[in-house]
């Protein structure tokens, strides 16, 4: 593979390949702008292109600015500052020449951890088993999913404890416990090289169809950008352990929008006294502060299908930030309605089970367990209209699609008569909101209704529509 990062470039190949790279980042929110730009020119000058690793780390103090951001940059870097071009180099002797000694290949790099043979393998996959159409112009490239589809690595775990253990059968009750941290350990060499497929499949089709293109629709999206409806139970996993750090930086905000609002008019008296130390000119006015009760916030969550990820994250987000709040209540529904409040409190949430917890202990599903959002009105209005008052705010998530039933636009209003704010946060896309079993423009029309697709969107909203 011919070197491509590692060697000295001019510099108006490296500022055009900066500010490329750069211009990736931005399209996929990470917020580098001219400064940071600046520093990170400054950064290559000093540190040059000999070590790879260095310049990755360089560039990443200076361009990367929030957690969750590094996993986007790294995929962004391999594609602007490549380790090479075309197939990697391999001695003659050394070069599987088809898939069964691939595999032999690839056991054996796994079995002793060598990091530099599982790079080299996987460009050698992704050349053997990951091409596509032609191989050159837009019918061509390289697939990641395909290349691995034919090379299953993980069915060489066995294979591979075996080589780790010499052929061995080990003590059975004394190497218990170690076979299984070594499987583990295996298991995680195996997606490490996964790790590097996709790499390398995103290098190489980015040779035929262009950096840009590829950095566009092939880097997957950072953990806050990624829509609630198609996140997968790993990114959802991740977005769990996001709550802490995003409910501690949403309730700095919260506070610090509180401490402008308790200002109220202008004291005249106190401003006039102020004066007189500045010549009578009212440099420092006073103000009368108001004391606003903290409010109360009540959750509405539907918990059907792909919308459930959306609300369990929500839940535990809004239960995160109660300090912020007097009274915090949480009710869900699917086609019934119920309060699920003391599952949520702190201290007794599981992250990872709640959604299946309020499944299972809470009457939620009554008839199929198709969301009916008419019923569920019915239910909350019918039996815990009271928990709605004067100081309440309702956050009612869900993407409003009826199944064909009676939205029940009563319920909604006799909810809204009540509360001091309702706001409806929808994971769907706005486009999608007059399609198919939709009602939700009929429910915008009485309740401030907003699209919130991902966390990004939720922390703005949440930052903008609290009451405080």
């Amino acid at each position: 593979m011919t070197p491509g990062a590692g060697q000295a470039t001019p510099a108006t190949g490296v500022t055009d390949r900066l500010t490329a790279f750069v211009r990736a980042l931005r399209a996929q929110g990470i917020p580098a702008g001219p400064a940071e730009t600046v520093d990170a020119a400054a950064a290559l000058e000093v540190l040059g292109f000999d070590d790879r690793e260095l310049v990755r780390e360089g560039l990443a103090a200076a361009l990367v600015r929030r957690g969750g951001q590094r996993t986007v940059f790294d995929a962004a870097f391999d594609l602007y500052f490549p380790a090479g071009v075309g197939v990697p180099e391999l001695a003659r002797e050394d070069r599987p020449r088809d898939l069964e000694q691939l595999r032999e290949a690839l056991a054996a790099a796994l079995a002793e951890g060598d990091q530099q043979a599982l790079a080299q393998l996987a460009g050698v996959a992704v050349e053997m088993l990951g091409g596509y159409g032609t191989g050159s112009g837009a019918g061509g490239g390289f697939s990641a999913h395909q290349t691995l589809d034919r090379l299953q690595p993980q069915t060489l775990i066995v294979r591979i404890l075996a080589a780790i253990r010499g052929g061995g059968a080990g003590d059975a009750a004394g190497d218990e416990f170690t076979d299984r941290l070594t499987r583990d350990e295996v298991r995680r060499r195996v997606e490490d090289f996964r790790g590097h497929v996709r790499t390398e499949a995103r290098r190489r089709a980015a040779e035929v169809r262009g950096r840009d293109r590829v950095a566009k629709h092939a880097i997957a999206p950072a953990a806050d950008r990624v829509d609630f409806l198609i996140a997968s139970r790993a990114q959802l996993t991740e977005l769990r352990r996001a709550v802490q750090p995003l409910s501690r930086k949403l309730a700095t905000r919260l506070a610090a929008r509180r401490k402008k609002t308790t200002r109220g008019q202008i004291d005249l008296r106190r401003t006039l006294r102020r004066s007189l130390s500045t010549g009578g000119v009212p440099v420092r006015p006073a103000f009368r502060h108001r004391r606003p009760g903290r409010p109360e916030i009540v959750l509405l969550c539907d918990l059907s299908g792909s919308v459930a990820g959306f609300a369990n994250f929500t839940m535990l987000l809004v239960q995160a930030l109660s300090d912020q709040f007097s009274k915090v209540r949480v009710f869900a529904f699917v086609d019934s309605t119920d309060e699920v409040t003391h599952l949520v409190t702190a201290g007794v949430a599981d992250p990872e089970h709640l959604g299946a917890r309020i499944l299972e202990e809470a009457a939620v599903v009554r008839w199929d367990g198709h969301s009916d959002y008419g019923g569920a009105l019915r239910g909350f209005t019918g039996k815990w209209l009271d928990a709605v008052g004067p100081r309440t705010s309702v956050l009612i998530l869900g993407d409003a699609r009826t199944n064909g039933g009676d939205p029940n636009l009563e319920a909604l209003r006799a909810i809204r008569d009540r509360a001091r704010h309702v706001y409806w946060l929808n994971p769907e896309r706005r486009a999608l909101w007059s399609t198919g079993d939709s009602a939700a423009l009929a429910y915008a029309e009485l309740v401030e209704m907003h699209e919130c697709r991902n966390v990004q969107q939720l922390s703005t909203l949440v930052t903008r529509l609290l009451p405080v």
